[in-house]
Protein backbone atom coordinates (compact mmCIF):
# COMPACT_ATOMS: atom_id res chain seq x y z
CA UNK A 1 0.00 0.00 0.00
CA UNK A 2 0.96 3.50 -0.83
CA UNK A 3 0.16 6.27 1.78
CA UNK A 4 1.72 9.67 0.45
CA UNK A 5 0.41 12.73 1.59
CA UNK A 6 -2.42 10.34 3.62
CA UNK A 7 -3.54 9.26 0.57
CA UNK A 8 -4.74 5.36 0.88
CA UNK A 9 -4.58 3.38 -2.64
CA UNK A 10 -4.24 -0.10 -3.52
CA UNK A 11 -1.93 0.49 -6.04
CA UNK A 12 2.12 -0.10 -4.88
CA UNK A 13 4.65 2.49 -6.15
CA UNK A 14 5.19 0.42 -9.45
CA UNK A 15 1.38 1.07 -10.37
CA UNK A 16 0.48 -2.61 -9.78
CA UNK A 17 -2.55 -3.92 -7.60
CA UNK A 18 -2.18 -5.51 -4.44
CA UNK A 19 -5.18 -7.67 -4.53
CA UNK A 20 -3.53 -9.36 -8.06
CA UNK A 21 -5.75 -12.10 -9.28
CA UNK A 22 -5.00 -14.28 -6.00
CA UNK A 23 -6.39 -11.47 -3.36
CA UNK A 24 -10.24 -11.65 -2.65
CA UNK A 25 -9.48 -9.14 0.36
CA UNK A 26 -6.19 -7.08 1.90
CA UNK A 27 -6.80 -5.97 5.33
CA UNK A 28 -4.65 -2.30 5.99
CA UNK A 29 -3.62 -1.41 9.77
CA UNK A 30 -1.47 1.58 9.85
CA UNK A 31 -1.33 4.53 12.37
CA UNK A 32 -0.72 6.98 9.98
CA UNK A 33 -4.06 6.22 8.31
CA UNK A 34 -6.30 9.26 10.44
CA UNK A 35 -9.46 11.23 9.74
CA UNK A 36 -9.13 13.11 7.32
CA UNK A 37 -6.72 11.40 4.99
CA UNK A 38 -7.95 10.46 1.47
CA UNK A 39 -9.27 6.86 0.65
CA UNK A 40 -9.17 6.13 -2.77
CA UNK A 41 -10.94 3.03 -4.41
CA UNK A 42 -10.12 1.75 -7.71
CA UNK A 43 -13.24 0.72 -10.42
CA UNK A 44 -12.61 -3.08 -9.43
CA UNK A 45 -12.34 -2.55 -5.80
CA UNK A 46 -15.31 -1.90 -2.86
CA UNK A 47 -13.36 -0.74 0.25
CA UNK A 48 -14.41 -1.35 4.00
CA UNK A 49 -13.72 0.76 6.48
CA UNK A 50 -13.10 0.11 10.25
CA UNK A 51 -12.28 0.94 13.34
CA UNK A 52 -11.68 -0.53 16.39
CA UNK A 53 -13.80 -3.35 15.40
CA UNK A 54 -16.71 -1.59 14.37
CA UNK A 55 -17.26 -1.17 10.49
CA UNK A 56 -17.95 2.55 9.95
CA UNK A 57 -18.45 2.50 5.65
CA UNK A 58 -18.58 0.89 2.83
CA UNK A 59 -17.06 2.52 -0.03
CA UNK A 60 -17.46 1.91 -3.85
CA UNK A 61 -15.26 3.45 -6.70
CA UNK A 62 -14.07 7.13 -5.56
CA UNK A 63 -11.76 9.10 -3.39
CA UNK A 64 -13.23 10.15 -0.25
CA UNK A 65 -11.89 11.96 3.20
CA UNK A 66 -11.91 9.63 6.38
CA UNK A 67 -14.56 11.11 8.67
CA UNK A 68 -15.64 9.70 12.33
CA UNK A 69 -19.32 8.88 12.07
CA UNK A 70 -21.73 9.74 14.99
CA UNK A 71 -22.96 5.98 14.55
CA UNK A 72 -20.99 2.74 13.33
CA UNK A 73 -23.02 0.33 10.58
CA UNK A 74 -21.76 -2.16 13.01
CA UNK A 75 -20.41 -2.88 16.23
CA UNK A 76 -20.51 -0.12 18.93
CA UNK A 77 -18.19 2.16 19.75
CA UNK A 78 -17.06 4.35 23.42
CA UNK A 79 -16.17 7.82 22.18
CA UNK A 80 -14.75 10.19 25.08
CA UNK A 81 -12.80 13.68 24.76
CA UNK A 82 -9.26 13.72 23.80
CA UNK A 83 -8.55 17.39 23.95
CA UNK A 84 -9.41 18.13 20.44
CA UNK A 85 -7.21 15.09 18.98
CA UNK A 86 -8.40 12.36 17.23
CA UNK A 87 -7.84 8.78 18.93
CA UNK A 88 -9.13 6.88 15.88
CA UNK A 89 -7.29 3.67 14.72
CA UNK A 90 -8.59 2.70 11.35
CA UNK A 91 -8.82 -0.72 9.26
CA UNK A 92 -9.39 -0.26 5.59
CA UNK A 93 -9.94 -3.41 3.85
CA UNK A 94 -10.10 -3.40 0.22
CA UNK A 95 -11.91 -6.01 -1.64
CA UNK A 96 -11.34 -7.23 -5.12
CA UNK A 97 -14.61 -6.79 -6.90
CA UNK A 98 -13.14 -8.45 -10.37
CA UNK A 99 -13.83 -12.28 -11.53
CA UNK A 100 -11.28 -14.82 -9.54
CA UNK A 101 -10.52 -18.43 -10.90
CA UNK A 102 -10.64 -21.07 -8.04
CA UNK A 103 -9.45 -24.78 -8.35
CA UNK A 104 -10.52 -27.64 -5.94
CA UNK A 105 -9.14 -30.96 -6.00
CA UNK A 106 -10.25 -34.15 -4.31
CA UNK A 107 -10.64 -37.82 -4.47
CA UNK A 108 -14.16 -39.39 -4.88
CA UNK A 109 -14.65 -43.31 -4.73
CA UNK A 110 -16.98 -45.00 -7.13
CA UNK A 111 -19.73 -47.96 -7.02
CA UNK A 112 -16.88 -50.01 -7.43
CA UNK A 113 -14.85 -48.38 -4.48
CA UNK A 114 -12.09 -47.28 -7.43
CA UNK A 115 -10.82 -43.69 -6.49
CA UNK A 116 -11.46 -40.70 -8.81
CA UNK A 117 -9.73 -37.74 -8.52
CA UNK A 118 -11.75 -34.95 -9.52
CA UNK A 119 -10.75 -31.19 -10.50
CA UNK A 120 -13.28 -28.13 -10.32
CA UNK A 121 -12.75 -24.78 -12.14
CA UNK A 122 -14.57 -22.19 -11.12
CA UNK A 123 -14.87 -18.38 -11.26
CA UNK A 124 -16.02 -16.09 -8.25
CA UNK A 125 -16.63 -12.17 -7.84
CA UNK A 126 -17.98 -9.91 -5.33
CA UNK A 127 -21.18 -8.24 -6.69
CA UNK A 128 -22.35 -5.42 -4.31
CA UNK A 129 -21.48 -3.44 -1.33
CA UNK A 130 -23.86 -5.26 0.96
CA UNK A 131 -22.02 -8.91 -0.28
CA UNK A 132 -18.53 -7.22 0.41
CA UNK A 133 -20.16 -6.49 4.10
CA UNK A 134 -21.21 -10.03 3.70
CA UNK A 135 -17.19 -11.28 3.29
CA UNK A 136 -15.74 -9.43 6.01
CA UNK A 137 -18.41 -10.36 8.47
CA UNK A 138 -18.25 -14.18 8.06
CA UNK A 139 -15.36 -14.79 6.47
CA UNK A 140 -12.24 -14.35 9.17
CA UNK A 141 -8.71 -13.10 7.76
CA UNK A 142 -5.94 -15.75 8.18
CA UNK A 143 -3.36 -12.80 8.89
CA UNK A 144 -4.05 -9.93 6.58
CA UNK A 145 -5.45 -11.07 3.00
CA UNK A 146 -8.09 -13.47 1.96
CA UNK A 147 -6.83 -15.51 -0.95
CA UNK A 148 -8.43 -18.30 -3.36
CA UNK A 149 -5.94 -20.76 -1.71
CA UNK A 150 -8.60 -20.45 1.09
CA UNK A 151 -11.86 -19.73 -0.03
CA UNK A 152 -10.66 -23.17 -2.08
CA UNK A 153 -10.11 -24.82 1.52
CA UNK A 154 -13.27 -23.48 2.80
CA UNK A 155 -15.49 -25.00 -0.46
CA UNK A 156 -13.95 -27.84 -0.81
CA UNK A 157 -16.16 -29.72 2.01
CA UNK A 158 -19.24 -29.10 -0.01
CA UNK A 159 -17.38 -29.25 -3.73
CA UNK A 160 -16.52 -32.98 -2.19
CA UNK A 161 -20.25 -33.57 -0.76
CA UNK A 162 -22.30 -32.61 -4.30
CA UNK A 163 -20.00 -35.07 -6.15
CA UNK A 164 -19.82 -38.14 -3.92
CA UNK A 165 -23.87 -37.83 -3.86
CA UNK A 166 -23.46 -39.05 -7.43
CA UNK A 167 -19.97 -40.85 -7.92
CA UNK A 168 -20.74 -43.13 -5.45
CA UNK A 169 -23.64 -44.59 -6.62
CA UNK A 170 -21.93 -44.75 -10.60
CA UNK A 171 -20.24 -47.34 -11.87
CA UNK A 172 -16.55 -45.91 -12.70
CA UNK A 173 -17.21 -46.59 -16.14
CA UNK A 174 -20.79 -44.77 -16.52
CA UNK A 175 -19.05 -41.63 -14.29
CA UNK A 176 -18.56 -39.66 -17.63
CA UNK A 177 -22.23 -40.15 -18.41
CA UNK A 178 -22.91 -38.38 -15.32
CA UNK A 179 -20.86 -35.42 -15.28
CA UNK A 180 -23.73 -32.88 -16.43
CA UNK A 181 -25.73 -33.97 -13.22
CA UNK A 182 -22.70 -33.80 -11.50
CA UNK A 183 -21.99 -30.51 -12.54
CA UNK A 184 -25.10 -29.19 -11.89
CA UNK A 185 -25.21 -30.94 -8.35
CA UNK A 186 -21.64 -29.17 -7.74
CA UNK A 187 -22.75 -25.75 -9.03
CA UNK A 188 -26.16 -25.88 -6.70
CA UNK A 189 -24.10 -26.68 -3.66
CA UNK A 190 -20.94 -24.57 -4.12
CA UNK A 191 -23.25 -21.23 -4.91
CA UNK A 192 -25.88 -22.00 -1.89
CA UNK A 193 -22.44 -21.96 0.25
CA UNK A 194 -20.44 -19.02 -1.12
CA UNK A 195 -23.81 -16.87 -0.67
CA UNK A 196 -23.19 -17.01 3.01
CA UNK A 197 -19.73 -14.90 2.41
CA UNK A 198 -21.34 -12.66 -0.04
CA UNK A 199 -19.43 -14.36 -2.58
CA UNK A 200 -20.97 -15.24 -6.08
CA UNK A 201 -20.19 -18.01 -8.18
CA UNK A 202 -20.04 -17.75 -11.83
CA UNK A 203 -19.03 -20.50 -14.61
CA UNK A 204 -17.93 -23.82 -13.03
CA UNK A 205 -16.25 -26.91 -14.70
CA UNK A 206 -15.69 -30.31 -13.80
CA UNK A 207 -13.52 -32.70 -14.70
CA UNK A 208 -13.41 -36.20 -12.78
CA UNK A 209 -11.22 -39.51 -14.09
CA UNK A 210 -9.41 -42.60 -12.50
CA UNK A 211 -7.03 -41.83 -9.91
CA UNK A 212 -4.43 -44.35 -11.02
CA UNK A 213 -2.72 -43.78 -14.19
CA UNK A 214 -2.85 -47.30 -15.22
CA UNK A 215 -6.52 -47.47 -15.01
CA UNK A 216 -6.97 -44.17 -17.22
CA UNK A 217 -5.10 -45.69 -19.66
CA UNK A 218 -7.25 -49.16 -20.30
CA UNK A 219 -10.04 -47.00 -19.77
CA UNK A 220 -9.10 -44.83 -23.00
CA UNK A 221 -8.06 -47.87 -24.72
CA UNK A 222 -11.82 -49.25 -24.21
CA UNK A 223 -12.95 -46.13 -25.02
CA UNK A 224 -11.74 -46.73 -28.87
CA UNK A 225 -13.65 -49.52 -29.28
CA UNK A 226 -11.49 -52.21 -27.65
CA UNK A 227 -13.05 -55.28 -25.48
CA UNK A 228 -11.79 -55.23 -21.98
CA UNK A 229 -9.49 -57.96 -22.70
CA UNK A 230 -8.13 -56.73 -26.04
CA UNK A 231 -7.38 -53.56 -24.21
CA UNK A 232 -4.91 -55.55 -21.83
CA UNK A 233 -3.37 -56.90 -24.05
CA UNK A 234 -2.34 -53.81 -26.08
CA UNK A 235 -1.67 -52.03 -22.63
CA UNK A 236 0.55 -54.91 -21.67
CA UNK A 237 2.17 -54.04 -25.52
CA UNK A 238 2.82 -50.75 -24.61
CA UNK A 239 4.56 -51.19 -21.67
CA UNK A 240 6.42 -53.76 -24.04
CA UNK A 241 7.34 -51.68 -26.44
CA UNK A 242 8.63 -48.76 -23.91
CA UNK A 243 10.85 -51.29 -23.23
CA UNK A 244 12.12 -52.21 -26.08
CA UNK A 245 10.68 -55.95 -26.38
CA UNK A 246 10.47 -56.65 -30.40
CA UNK A 247 7.97 -59.49 -28.96
CA UNK A 248 5.28 -56.38 -28.46
CA UNK A 249 3.43 -57.00 -31.30
CA UNK A 250 2.86 -60.43 -30.55
CA UNK A 251 1.43 -59.32 -26.79
CA UNK A 252 -1.13 -56.97 -28.67
CA UNK A 253 -2.47 -59.62 -30.17
CA UNK A 254 -2.47 -62.57 -27.84
CA UNK A 255 0.09 -64.90 -30.39
CA UNK A 256 2.95 -66.28 -29.12
CA UNK A 257 6.57 -65.11 -30.60
CA UNK A 258 9.23 -67.71 -32.01
CA UNK A 259 12.65 -68.05 -32.50
CA UNK A 260 14.53 -70.26 -34.52
CA UNK A 261 11.40 -72.45 -34.63
CA UNK A 262 10.67 -72.59 -31.02
CA UNK A 263 8.46 -70.64 -28.69
CA UNK A 264 9.93 -68.21 -26.68
CA UNK A 265 7.13 -66.71 -25.32
CA UNK A 266 3.45 -67.00 -25.61
CA UNK A 267 1.35 -63.86 -24.79
CA UNK A 268 -2.03 -64.83 -25.05
CA UNK A 269 -4.59 -63.41 -22.63
CA UNK A 270 -7.98 -65.32 -22.64
CA UNK A 271 -10.57 -66.61 -20.04
CA UNK A 272 -10.79 -69.73 -18.41
CA UNK A 273 -13.90 -70.38 -20.61
CA UNK A 274 -11.89 -70.15 -23.99
CA UNK A 275 -10.34 -73.27 -23.79
CA UNK A 276 -6.87 -72.53 -24.86
CA UNK A 277 -3.44 -73.53 -23.82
Amino acid sequence: MAITRQVITSLMRDGTDMLGTKSLAVKIADESIVSGSLLTVESNHFCVLKSRGAVLNVYDTGQYALQTPDKPLIGSIAQGFFGGSSPWVFEVIYINRSKLLIRSKGVATSAEMAEMAYQVDYYIHVDTKEAALDLITHLPFNGSEINTDEIADYAGPAIEQAINQIVQVTKMEDINEHITEIRESVKGHLADFLRTFGIMLNDLKVLIMPKDERMRELISLQAMGLSPIEAVRYYLALRMAEKGLVSAPNAAVGLPYNIGGGTQGFYRIETEHTGAG
